[in-house]
Formats: structure tokens, C-alpha cells, sequence
């Protein structure tokens, strides 16, 4: 009789913690899609669109008019001198290589706009996901890219998009 009561105890201990651990929730959401759907994510990449637009813009001009410049070098390359030519050339070939580094240094410019505006954009997602687990109960969040299925219910993304656009309407970058 004391080992029924003990195993019946026992018994009742252990599917009373195992119901408190299971109403622990798990959730997932979409990191990607909060970036780039949230206003600030949205602003952030329509402004690094109109940057690299405005550089391609900017850079194609200037490499039609190196390429003219070319065009019209090799035209004159019988009735110039042989040290104009290369004195030409030389100045041409420096252009070039000028021209090559600015848009280098162009596209790096925005591409670490680009990294510095998602840093920016976590620095102020971390918060506001720390603070809707804790008022919601959540146990563990995990990055959709990682779930293989889930019931739409546990999906949080789109909780965190709206609660993202009332704090942080607009990202200011630099």
C-alpha cells in the first residue's frame, strides 16, 4: 500500500511539471521579412536604391565619355606623334583607373550604408522582441528560415512588423 500512494505521488509530480513546461510557447518569425517590410526597412532601402541609382546614373555617363575619348584617340592615332600618342594614352589609361576607383568606392559606401542601416534596424528590433516575449510568454522565437513547419498561429511576424512601425517609423542614415 505505501508503494501505490508513493507511485501514484510520483506519478502525479511528474505530469504536473510536464504540463507546466508545456505551456511554455514557442514562436518563429520572418527576420527578412521584417527587414524589409517594416517602414524603416522600407525608407532605409529606397533610399540606398536612389543612391546606387543615382551613382550607376552618374558612372555610365562618365564611362560613355571615357569611351568617346577612347574612340576619338584611336581615330587620331596615325596623324598624332608617337610621344603625343602615348602622352594621350597615359592620361586616358589615368582617367580610367580613376574612374574605376570612385565607383568602387561608391558601391562600398552604400553597401556599408546598407550594413549599417540593418545594425541599426536590430539595435532597435532586439527590445521590442525581448519586451513581446516576456508580455507574451514566449519561451524560445526562432527565425522562420529555420522552420521546416509550423501552425500559422505561432508566425509573430507580423505582431512584430506593427509594434516595429509604431516605435521606429523612419531609420535616419547618414
Amino acid at each position: 500500500m505505501k508503494y501505490i500512494v508513493r507511485f501514484f505521488v510520483i506519478t502525479f509530480l511528474f505530469i504536473g511539471s510536464t504540463h507546466v513546461l508545456a505551456e511554455q510557447s514557442i514562436a518563429f518569425m520572418d527576420m527578412k521579412q521584417i527587414l524589409n517590410n517594416s517602414k524603416a526597412g522600407k525608407g532605409a532601402q529606397d533610399y540606398l536604391q536612389k543612391l546606387f541609382k543615382d551613382g550607376q546614373k552618374k558612372y555610365s555617363d562618365l564611362e560613355i565619355k571615357l569611351k568617346d575619348e577612347e574612340r576619338d584617340l584611336l581615330a587620331k592615332k596615325t596623324i598624332l606623334s608617337k610621344e603625343e600618342y602615348k602622352k594621350n594614352s597615359d592620361m586616358l589609361r589615368d582617367k580610367v583607373i580613376k574612374y574605376q576607383k570612385d565607383r568602387r568606392e561608391s558601391l562600398d559606401k552604400i553597401a556599408q550604408k546598407r550594413a549599417d542601416a540593418k545594425e541599426n534596424l536590430l539595435k532597435k528590433l532586439n527590445p521590442i522582441i525581448e519586451k513581446y516575449t516576456k508580455e507574451n510568454n514566449i519561451a524560445l522565437i526562432i527565425d522562420k528560415k529555420n522552420v521546416v513547419a509550423g501552425l500559422p498561429e505561432l508566425d509573430i511576424t507580423n505582431k512584430i512588423i506593427e509594434i516595429l512601425n509604431k516605435e521606429l517609423p523612419t531609420l535616419k542614415l547618414k
